[in-house]
């Protein structure tokens, strides 16, 4: 991973057509790299087959339905692959693509309550249709740019932090106390107390210690190897999963190598969208602000996400830019259409991306094997939950503290700098959103710096966006204002 105390990757002239298309050389990659960063990633993601069901699954919408569980794996799946691909293939961008955790959760937690399953997924494809658009006239890009580089700084550290911290809450090591105060602790009563998140804590060790020591491959060795132990002790002790009432199992996989390792996807739920609202149940302010949620979460997390990703890559410039921005913008809101038309919900960024970035991924060829895995997963869903969550968070913790690194490019003397760097960076994990804390940076930026007499500074375009994340963190008032169910 490129960072303050390495070197940039050296270029070298192209070997071949691939390597000319896809600037491997020229980003001072290898093939080997690629392929290995684009194994870490997936191997990281692949948890997003197994969560985006459970999620999406889990939630009867206004009509009493409910989605598959194996078909809604088998559209994620699906639309992680070919998204991946086609990401990788016009951006040459090392990203991965899946079903973005946050808008998932509020499609099956807050809109399926409004609508019925087919009309919520319409609307994440009326939401990718505004991205794309707003991407393809420049303006996305115009906010892009009008963000001041503490903040995309920060932003960069913020999404370290949070990757961490869903490391750390996937694996056990912190969890949610239930009480008011203090609302998460360590493991079970205070105490790592189960054996899959000693088995994090060890393979966290391991791979921190092969980093350490400029290992090729760390990440991956780690990976496999905790993933090696882990299968060895669910063979040995049958832990079982937690969710069977076992405190001491595993989280959302069990690392065990029983049935067949092969299955036919279900794909009934691709085209499963429904545009006839019907506004005798649900009012078109209800339908506006869903809308307008959904494109805040869109716009603002992969914007970010690709911001960190990009720069941790050593691809970003000193404003922020990287390599063929405004396509990776519109891709990136074609993932939503594309999450949608699945009905597996928005596609977009993934921060696990920075797991093979970490690896030594550079370019858009890492994509096509991430992508290529996924796709591979349709029909061998056994094997991709072999990897369990548990050993997966040890590399998330691992990249999350890589990223915050970028801290000390900030000067933090000025209070009117910190401060909204201080929110950026603290919200995103504590509110489990990157558009939140992007929000909180953007509006506390924007009032310190025109109280403070530097109005003048401040670009139009970020106080436009500010309004709107007051509107957008105001949204629960709005919407009870206006009498929305």
């Amino acid at each position: 991973m490129t960072t303050a105390t390495s070197p940039a990757p050296v270029a070298s002239e192209p070997k071949n057509a691939l390597d000319r298309f896809f600037e491997i050389s020229k980003r001072g990659s290898t093939l080997s790299s690629e392929i290995r960063g684009g194994v870490v990633t997936f191997v990281t993601m692949a948890y997003i087959v197994i969560l985006n069901p459970i999620i999406l699954s889990g939630s009867a919408d206004v009509a009493g339905d409910t989605l598959d569980f194996g078909a809604v794996g088998a559209a994620t799946a699906l639309t992680a692959g070919v998204m991946t691909i086609l990401f990788g293939v016009i951006t040459r961008l090392p990203f991965g693509f899946a079903a973005g955790l946050g808008i998932n959760a509020f499609v099956a937690f807050s809109v399926v309550g409004q609508v019925t399953w087919p009309e919520a997924m319409a609307l994440v494809m009326i939401n990718g249709i505004i991205i794309v658009l707003l991407a393809a006239t420049g303006l996305r890009k115009m906010i892009f740019d009008a963000v001041p580089f503490q903040l995309k700084i920060a932003i960069t550290v913020g999404i370290g932090l949070f990757i961490a911290f869903i490391g750390l809450v996937n694996s056990g090591f912190v969890t949610a106390t239930g009480a008011a105060s203090p609302p998460v602790g360590l493991g079970i009563g205070g105490s790592v107390a189960t054996v899959p998140t000693l088995l994090f804590v060890i393979t966290l060790v391991i791979t921190g210690i092969l980093i350490a020591r400029k290992v090729r491959g760390g990440l991956l060795i780690g990976l496999v190897s905790g993933t090696v132990l882990a299968v060895i002790v669910e063979a040995v002790w049958h832990l079982g999963a937690a969710a069977d009432g076992n405190a001491g199992g595993w989280g959302l996989t069990v690392p065990a190598l029983t049935g067949v390792p092969f299955s036919l996807p279900d794909l009934s739920l691709v085209g499963a969208v429904d545009f006839s609202f019907d506004f005798s149940k649900v009012s078109l302010l209800a339908i506006v602000m869903i809308v307008f949620t959904l494109v805040f979460s869109n716009f603002f997390d992969a914007m970010g996400t690709m911001t960190g990703l990009a720069k941790e890559a050593g691809l970003a410039d000193e404003r922020g830019d990287f390599p063929r921005i405004k396509s990776a913008l519109i891709v990136e809101g074609v993932g939503a259409i594309v999450g949608g038309g699945t009905s597996s919900s928005s596609s977009t960024v993934f921060i696990e991306s920075g797991a093979g970035i970490g690896e030594g991924a550079r370019t858009g060829f890492a994509s096509l094997i991430t992508g290529g895995m996924f796709l591979l997963a349709m029909f061998l869903t056994p094997l991709t939950s072999i990897v369990p969550t548990e050993i997966a968070a040890a590399a998330l913790v691992i990249v999350g503290a890589m990223m915050m690194a970028q801290i000390k490019y900030i000067d933090l003397t000025e209070f009117g700098v910190l401060l909204p760097v201080f929110l950026t960076v603290t919200v995103m994990p504590l509110t489990y959103s990157i558009a939140n804390g992007i929000g909180a940076g953007f509006v506390s930026w924007v009032l310190v710096q025109a109280a403070s007499g530097k109005a003048r500074t401040v670009s139009p375009l970020l106080w436009i966006v500010a309004v709107g994340f007051v509107l957008f963190f105001a949204r629960g008032p709005i919407e009870a204002l206006f009498g929305v169910a």
